[in-house]
């Protein structure tokens, strides 16, 4: 391990307090000078470190270096992540590693999009020191009607890694997006090729963009209503991308070995924020249709009453939440 790494280790196992030249050296075994370039060379690399007279170095809480290294300090084995600090698009590049055999549970994440895609042929809006966007390649034995349980599996991965770090309930808006305090914080997409002949996949690759904070500049107009970060602002907590990108990827192949069981079924219901509510119907191609969503089923399709008092199942599309008392909406 090289110099910087073993002084690295030293300041984040003591975060709370100050830790000076002469202690790291001594416990490394390395001369005043090598520490003072270690720490250079950790600055240089975009970590946050304190250095005050006669008291030595601490890391700073708002460090936050998004690398594959510091990645793989949180990510449990048997994911295997390349880290980009920008790229167009990381369901992009992982489609181009899917074609080329990649394994199943191989992981692309970046730092900023410069083409990042939403649903519906949406651009994301992916802004570099702001949030953390990622990809993870699945090879199912299963069919594409099927594939709304995956998206489902990534928004409760999500929301339970927003929960354990921000202390903040987050809720999750059919079906593939996760909010915090009424705004948007993650939006997902899940991507497939078919296989012609058997109607199954060949591989499903699921997109997840989460906002951790607000960019400098604030979202742009046309989303700044809507749009929103799991914190005020950034620096709150030290490798917080590496830590949000580890324990979603580490949640989310969790529950997809056993995504036949549906074991997260519970987590998403509990977190719904259209179940029992009235909503707008919105799928291209066809007209806006109003209902009253009555529950959400096992596969993730909506259960919604419409206003002649039938029950339909609905599995695409998006939805809008209507006020109850508004009578234009109402339908129970």
């Amino acid at each position: 391990m090289a110099t910087k790494d073993l002084v690295l280790e030293l300041l984040k196992r003591k975060t709370d307090a100050y830790i000076s030249g002469a202690e790291i050296a001594q416990r490394l075994m390395i001369s005043r000078t090598a520490v003072w370039k270690a720490v250079s060379q950790l600055k240089d690399e975009g970590y946050s470190i304190d250095s005050v007279t006669n008291r030595g170095y601490r890391l700073s809480s708002c460090s936050d270096v998004l690398d594959s290294e510091n990645l793989y300090r949180y990510l449990q084995p048997g994911i295997q992540a390349t880290v980009l600090p920008v790229t167009d698009s990381t369901n992009t590049q992982l489609k181009a590693l899917a074609e080329r055999g990649a394994v199943e549970g191989t992981a692309v994440i970046a730092g900023e999009q410069t083409a990042g895609r939403g649903r519906m042929g949406r651009s994301f809006y992916s802004p570099s020191g702001s949030g953390i966007y990622m990809s993870i390649l699945l090879r199912p034995k299963m069919s594409a009607s099927r594939a709304l349980s995956m998206t489902a599996c990534a928004a409760v991965a999500v929301a339970e890694t927003v929960e354990e770090i921000s202390g903040k309930r987050a809720g999750i808006k059919w079906v593939n997006d996760v909010v915090v305090e009424g705004k948007k914080v993650c939006g997902i997409l899940t991507e497939a090729s078919m296989d012609c002949e058997s109607g199954g996949l060949n591989y499903a690759i699921v997109g997840i963009g989460i906002n951790l904070c607000p960019p400098e500049n604030d979202f742009p107009e046309d989303i700044r209503s809507v749009a929103g970060g799991v914190f005020d602002q950034y620096g709150l907590v030290a490798d917080l991308r590496s830590r949000v990108a580890a324990g979603v990827l580490n949640r989310f192949m969790a529950y997809y070995s056993r995504l036949e069981e549906n074991t997260f079924y519970q987590g998403y219901v509990s977190r719904s924020i259209v179940n029992g509510q009235n909503i707008k119907l919105l799928r291209a191609g066809q007209e806006d249709e109003y209902g009253y969503v009555e529950e959400i089923a096992e596969d993730y399709a909506l259960v919604v009453r419409m206003p002649d008092g039938t029950l339909r199942r609905v599995s695409s599309g998006e939805v809008s939440i209507r006020p109850a008392e508004d009578n234009a909406w109402k339908t129970k």
